[in-house]
């Protein structure tokens, strides 16, 4: 019975804040909700990866070892992707985004933050520091079919990852004004994220349901297995593994839509759209059993 009152107590925050989002966005179609993208790319994200990397206990070594697992699962779900697209006839390029980049931010850090404390937050921020840079950098690139350096020299969160990792390499002390300021930061973040996630729902629509379903097999069903292999592969276990099992079965991010928006053609982005929905609605059912694995056998 303990380990479903945890499950409880990990799952209800986030989908009960996803939840608060669905219910504004369904009040409020026009809510605009800029802000929470601005702010989360040029202040959230930043104060979220400073704080999460060196304020929880994580020492350099930890970082860069889920930092390599992070491009691992990345490189390993690109693999996945590009067979599904290819099967599919779609672009390999701009629609492999939803399938290479899961939702490690909006809900895989607070998860594995309820699941594993600040410690096992600060491992997951890890991998997810990973994948923000593949948003703010490898996302743009398959937008828009191009390679631009100066998206990687205009991208706030790769400043605010190489800082961290910097800060804690040295393992400089954090003045408590700073630990209380990007500790705030990264608690509103994680709310906003979570709360847009669920107005995003409200307002992405599904265009071709048996392609996002399909899709979803290699986000919500691969993704896990994946996970699992690099867990053997690298020896894992106890919440480490818990960790990587987690942010390797979150359902494709909003981010990737918010980008191919920018950059890629309607139809691209309207198949975006629809994958992001179906796993996210599918995420709902297979999230719990795969937290419930980890909660029950990594620990």
């Amino acid at each position: 019975m303990d380990i479903y009152i945890k499950l409880f107590e990990v799952l209800f925050p986030v989908f009960f804040i996803i939840g608060i989002g669905y219910f504004l966005g369904k009040k409020d179609p026009k809510i605009n909700t800029n802000f929470i993208t601005k702010f989360t790319a040029n202040i959230g994200f930043p104060g979220l990866v400073f704080y999460s990397l060196t304020g929880t206990g994580l020492t350099f070594n930890e970082f860069q070892n889920f930092f390599v697992y992070g491009i691992i699962l990345i490189s390993s779900f690109s693999l996945i992707g590009i067979a599904f697209l290819f099967f599919l006839k779609k672009d390999l390029i701009r629609n492999l985004p939803p399938y290479i980049l899961p939702n490690t931010g909006n809900m895989g850090l607070p998860i594995c933050l309820f699941a594993y404390g600040n410690h096992g937050f600060g491992l997951a921020s890890s991998i997810g520091a990973c994948v923000i840079l593949g948003h703010f950098t490898l996302n743009i690139f398959l937008a828009q079919k191009k390679f631009d350096f100066s998206v990687i020299l205009k991208s706030i969160p790769f400043y605010a990852v190489l800082f961290s990792a910097f800060w804690i390499y040295f393992e400089f002390e954090t003045p408590n004004f700073i630990l209380n300021t990007t500790m705030l930061l990264t608690y509103t973040t994680i709310f906003l994220v979570l709360m847009s996630l669920g107005i995003a729902l409200t307002r992405l629509k599904i265009f071709s349901l048996k392609e996002s379903i399909i899709g979803s097999i290699a986000r919500l069903i691969l993704g896990p297995i994946i996970g699992f292999i690099v867990i053997d592969i690298f020896n894992l276990s106890g919440y480490s593994a818990g960790i990587i099992l987690i942010q390797s079965s979150m359902p494709s991010a909003v981010l990737t839509y918010l980008v191919g928006s920018m950059y890629s053609p309607k139809k691209v982005v309207d198949e975006i759209a629809s994958m992001i929905v179906v796993t996210t609605i599918l995420s709902f059912i297979t999230v719990p059993l795969v937290v419930f694995f980890a909660l029950k056998y990594f620990i």
